[in-house]
């Protein structure tokens, strides 16, 4: 038996983009509703929980990580009853809720910073980061995430605050106790509420440097920094632990923490997060596979390397998609092979140990589509344009039907949709057994039968060598078996596990297919579930193989 109050762990958690979503206005955003609506959508799914991109008031410089009132919903999206009647609807159907919080920055417009910066002597001063410069230069070498000095010059108080993102999102400064206590007051808020959980921006940001160092430059490549001082302080573990006491309070609550590391990908700094496995947060994210290319032994031995750096109390978790980097369908596709390979990889996604996070459209095969500059709302592709594509092309609306602007809105959506949408939409997969959407629907199925798949050991027995990546999955006498074929080659499995085996689910063959043995020829782009129902028998022939 799971534990209920550990759903996060055993659960599959769907990653909504909210104005992405589904627009029930027509103003061509979607909206809280919107997502009510598609509520009975999510449960054909299967899916456990849904994690919102941020829905608090924000005047949208950064489409929502700019929070100017954390106790409110912005009317974008909907109203305050409206995130009510979701979490109670939600809730109803068995599906949980999680909320984007950010808490490296607010907004320039949040009451607390207008405060902030009204005076050096206001009682929130300190709750930002203010710094005098340096012979008229900025304090430090910190450079901003989106480019440029993290600093940025006030003429009302001739100060310089810092904000590691866009100007208009300043720090908050954790070392400040009243700053720390009212945002856990406004945590407690939620959590009364009936939110289940948060997902944490940027959560090793929070603290900085008590002395402001300057961080390590490459020689003739002063952008470039070695972040030692900005981020992952030893600190920021004590405000998890706080953080995981509050959690802790009420029942069956959690937390997934955004670790942004450059170069992508740490799992050891990922998993540090976790603490002990009791103490910090539920879940972080290591996002090693998305900066991967298509290879079965660097998939491998990315997983190898999280496996190994979660602590032995900790939790994994995986993700092949997200807000901010582009869709897994369009990274790891080429033309000819995208669909085979979006097989495999939710294959993998949906057995391996840890808790698989689904992003919207992702179980229809949509893709990630360039936008044209005119209709670019992302501020950091803007920037960089047109040497960065910018974020954008992973937000485009969901397509839910063939029909006009595939069925998301009424009205001229935010941003353009996908030019595949009359092929590739939620209305015509529902019809096609063999389509990217059914097949996601029954992997989560299969898992959510599966306690060995959903919290089993994790064995691997084919480490990526040939293309082929094949593991056992274990728990209280159920034993798994899934073999991936990562090439367009046929590959030959060759385990010594002979026995009686059934099919759970094929990307090529038939449920409940018969095996005597781990002895057998992937086709191409194969992707095979399965199960040990009892030892050989002894009139079995010797040598039969399937």
């Amino acid at each position: 038996m799971t534990d209920p109050f550990e759903w996060w762990k055993h659960g599959v958690i769907y990653q909504i983009y909210p104005r992405s979503f589904y627009d029930s206005n027509g103003d061509g955003v979607g909206d809280i509703p919107g997502i009510i609506e598609k509520l009975d959508y999510l449960s054909y799914l299967g899916v456990d929980a849904i994690w919102l991109s941020p829905i608090n008031a924000s005047p949208m410089y950064d489409c929502g990580y700019d929070i100017s009132d954390y106790y409110a919903i912005d009317p974008v999206f909907g109203s305050s009853s409206d995130f009510d009647r979701l979490v109670d609807t939600a809730h109803s159907r068995g599906i949980r809720i999680i909320m984007d919080l950010v808490l490296n920055h607010t907004s320039h417009l949040h009451r607390w910073f207008l405060s902030s910066r009204s005076s050096r002597s206001n009682p929130m001063r300190n709750w930002y980061l203010w710094r005098d410069g340096e012979a008229g230069r900025p304090p430090n070498n910190w450079r901003s995430a989106f480019g440029g000095s993290a600093w940025k010059w006030d003429e009302m108080t001739c100060q310089y605050y810092l904000h590691s993102f866009l100007e208009e999102q300043p720090d908050l400064n954790w070392r400040d106790e009243g700053l720390r206590a009212a945002v856990f007051r406004m945590i407690r808020h939620w959590l009364d509420r009936g939110v289940d959980g948060f997902r944490l921006d940027v959560v090793n940001w929070l603290i900085k440097d008590r002395r402001f160092r300057n961080n390590q430059s490459l020689p003739g490549i002063p952008f470039f920094q070695k972040h030692r001082y900005d981020r992952n302080r030893p600190e920021t573990h004590d405000i998890l632990r706080e953080l995981r006491l509050i959690l802790d309070e009420y029942d069956g609550r959690m937390a997934v923490g955004e670790v942004f590391t450059l170069p992508p990908g740490d799992p050891v700094l990922s998993a540090s997060y976790l603490g002990s496995g009791h103490d910090e947060l539920h879940l972080a994210f290591d996002f090693s596979l998305m900066y991967r290319p298509w290879s079965a032994r660097r998939f491998y031995r990315a997983l190898r390397r999280w496996t190994n750096a979660v602590p032995e109390d900790g939790w994994p978790c995986h993700v092949l998609s997200n807000h901010d980097q582009t869709r897994s369908m369009s990274r790891y596709g080429r033309e000819g092979d995208r669909e085979k390979r979006a097989l495999v990889a939710a294959t993998l996604l949906m057995t391996i140990r840890g808790t698989p996070f689904l992003y919207y459209g992702e179980e229809i095969g949509m893709q990630g589509w360039r936008i044209p500059r005119s209709d670019m709302r992302d501020p950091l592709g803007k920037r960089y344009w047109p040497l960065f594509a910018g974020r954008d092309p992973a937000r485009t609306p969901m397509q839910w039907s063939p029909g006009d602007n595939a069925g998301f809105s009424a009205g001229r959506p935010w941003l353009p949709i996908g030019v595949d949408y009359p092929r590739v939409n939620v209305e015509t997969e529902r019809a096609d057994r063999y389509s990217i959407l059914n097949y996601y629907r029954s992997l989560i199925a299969v898992r959510r039968a599966s306690p060995a798949l959903r919290i089993g050991s994790w064995e691997p027995v084919l480490k990526g060598y040939h293309g082929t990546i094949g593991y056992y999955r274990r728990l209280d006498g159920e034993t798994v078996f899934v073999a991936l074929n990562f090439t367009d080659k046929s590959r030959r499995v060759h385990v010594h596990d002979r026995g009686q085996w059934i099919v759970l689910l094929s990307s090529h063959r038939s449920t409940n297919t018969h095996f005597t043995s781990l002895e057998f020829t992937l086709s191409p782009y194969e992707a095979t579930i399965l199960k040990k129902i009892g030892p050989l028998p002894r009139h079995a022939p010797a040598d039969r193989k399937i």
